[in-house]
This record gives C-alpha cells, structure tokens and sequence, in this order.
C-alpha cells in the first residue's frame, strides 16, 4: 500500500492568521497580534472594552470561513511539496473547519494547484486520523499540522503515525514552541518534504 500524509491547511498549506487579522481590523476595528498566543488574548478591539469572550471569538472565525478565504495565500514551497509527494503516497487534507465549508476549501486549494481529498473535523483530530490510517492501510503514515492539541490527540488516538509540527506563519512561528508529543518541528516545506520522505524510506527498509 502507499504511504499516507494527512495534512493541515491552515498555517500549513495556506497562510491565515495574518489575512483574518487584516479582515479584523478592517472590518470590526479589532487589532490582532500575532505574538500573542491564544486567539483571544491576541485580539483587541480599539475602544478598549469589552474584552472578546471566547464565544465571540468563535463568532469571528464563522465570520472569516467561507466567506473571506479569498483573502488566503499559499505557503512558499507547499504545492511544489505535496506534488512531488503525490506521486509515491496518498495525500489527505484534513481541516478544522464546519462541514459546510469543505466545497469552499476544495475550490480555494484547487485554484492554488493543490487537489486532494479533504476531510472537515471539528475537535481533535486523532479519532480521524485514526480512521483514515484504518482505511487506506498504509504501512506509514506522516500527520502535519500547526497546533499542538492536535499531535496530542493523535498521539493519543494514532500513536504509530509520525507526527511533525509546521507553524509556517514567519511572524507567529516564534511565539510558538514545538509541540511536545510531535517527532519533529520544521516550518519549511522544503526541508519537511525531506523529513517526509525519510518516513517513507524508512517504512520500506523496514519491510
């Protein structure tokens, strides 16, 4: 069987915090730091009270997917990765997002040169990805994606699945420490497609 990469998008593929932190401030005289951290102490408004509540901060997400995922720019070096990569393993994205968003996002990476299945979840993502391993059967599967809840939740759910933690945003990947239950942090495709790929080979030596 051919190997599995199971993919984020956001901060992965596609750069978003900085494009929803421009629709913030333009559209609801909301400052957005990147340094930040959580997403809502990152976000103030600029009359200074209230502060956002978490509820409101979902609200503001709803607001960004689908309707502004124009605003998204493709990560240097991803498509030219997930192509190459295409070519020996099967590729899955697997996407935070609410269902009704899944047609939006297979448009917004199709038009960038980036077609595979996706997937949308809500919550963690080991329960998925767990399933997805049961499904395609590959005798390796690689996880990629930018929040360590999710290497937890795999490491959980999938603790076979080689985790690596990408956060490919240059102005928040600083702020972020590696998570701690993936093998390795890289926040380059091109030296992720390496490591990737080093997955792969060591799989079929080990066969």
């Amino acid at each position: 069987m051919k190997p599995l990469l199971i993919c984020d998008c956001d901060e992965v593929l596609l750069h978003m915090v900085r494009h929803f932190g421009t629709w913030l401030d333009e559209a609801h005289d909301i400052d957005f730091n990147l340094a930040g951290g959580d997403f809502t102490t990152s976000m103030r408004r600029r009359t200074g009270t209230p502060e956002l509540a978490r509820e409101e901060m979902w609200g503001l997400l709803d607001g960004f997917f689908p309707d502004e995922m124009a605003r998204q720019t493709l990560v240097p070096h991803a498509r030219e990765a997930l192509a190459t990569l295409a070519e020996r393993a099967d590729i899955v994205i697997l996407t935070n997002l609410k269902d009704h968003c899944r047609d939006a996002r297979i448009e917004q990476l199709s038009a960038y040169g980036i077609a595979h299945r996706v997937e949308c979840n809500q919550g963690g993502k080991g329960g998925p990805v767990a399933k997805l391993v049961a499904e395609h059967g590959a005798s390796v599967t690689v996880f990629v994606d930018d929040l360590a809840v999710h290497h937890d939740s795999v490491a959980r759910h999938a603790p076979g699945v080689h985790r690596l933690h990408m956060v490919s945003e240059p102005d928040l990947a600083p702020h972020i420490p590696p998570a701690p239950t993936a093998h390795a942090r890289i926040d380059d495709w091109r030296e992720a497609q390496a490591w990737i790929e080093e997955r792969f080979e060591e799989a079929v030596a080990a066969a």
